[in-house]
């Protein structure tokens, strides 16, 4: 039927022109922008799904700085606990000497002159070392929580208990021979309380491996529901050009149409 007032195979041709052209316009938006989701009408559900996992990436990468904050505050009081113990085992050096009968008054003097320095040494050390600005035995003998996650419940708390630092003197034989009881006892506690750092030390290096593993493989599955495939959308980009040209033919052609009606009124 030849019509004027309605060009059905134009408005077919229209139709099939613009929705061609919408598509090359979603296939050339993917590749500028390297995204096959660009707005929530692209996928809705998909959108969402990359958001958390963009989020829990954030968060896993944030807990990955914290765990090296961490394995930086547990190794540095490890490092003061590793000096105390040079110097306890020099205590028990002194102390042992101190205690030979041969000794006369005034080499246990001299023994005892480097034993008190030593002590002194020993506390400066427990309350002078410091992390961030905090006292970093005492913070460590209430408990630090470390946050190791992108989680509320993924944290890690390390106790540490703040030996006690050697006492008495060496000026006779039986307060040497105390001596020696007390230096075993502390060499006993720091060691105990760097057996608790080195532990937690190793599991943070583990968390730290499996949370770097886990970042990784989150990022690789938002990334393959957010990027767009660069080939598919090339042909995509390619098919649509070609549909969009040839609809316009088309299109041209229909308007024409209206043209075959003057003919029959001649």
């Amino acid at each position: 039927m030849l019509g004027v007032h309605t060009n059905y195979a134009s408005i077919v041709a229209q139709g099939a022109v613009n929705k061609s052209n919408n598509l090359l316009t979603n296939a050339m938006e993917r590749l500028s922008t390297g995204l096959r989701i660009n707005s929530a009408s692209d996928d809705a559900a998909g959108l969402q799904i990359a958001n958390r996992m963009s989020a829990n990436v954030k968060g896993m990468e944030t807990a990955s700085r914290n765990i090296s904050d961490a394995t930086s505050m547990l190794q540095t009081a490890d490092g003061a606990l590793e000096e105390l113990t040079i110097i306890a085992n020099r205590q028990k050096e002194l102390a042992t000497q101190a205690a030979n009968g041969v000794n006369s008054d005034a080499d246990r003097l001299a023994l005892d002159a480097e034993f008190q320095e030593l002590i002194k040494e020993s506390a400066r050390i427990m309350t002078n070392t410091t992390y961030a600005g905090n006292d970093l035995f005492t913070k460590l003998e209430g408990g630090v929580q470390f946050q190791i996650g992108a989680g509320t419940t993924e944290t890690l708390t390390v106790t540490s208990a703040k030996p006690t630092a050697v006492a008495g003197d060496l000026k006779d034989t039986a307060k040497s021979t105390q001596a020696i009881t007390d230096v075993d006892a502390y060499i006993k506690a720091v060691g105990t309380a760097r057996s608790t750092l080195g532990a937690n030390i190793n599991r943070l290096g583990h968390t730290s491996a499996n949370l770097a593993s886990v970042t990784e493989n989150t990022k690789a599955a938002a990334g393959r529901i957010m990027d767009a495939d660069f080939a598919v959308e090339s042909a995509n980009m390619t098919r649509n050009q070609l549909l969009v040209q040839a609809g316009t033919t088309v299109l041209s052609s229909a308007n024409q149409n209206t043209g075959l009606v003057m003919g029959l009124l001649r």
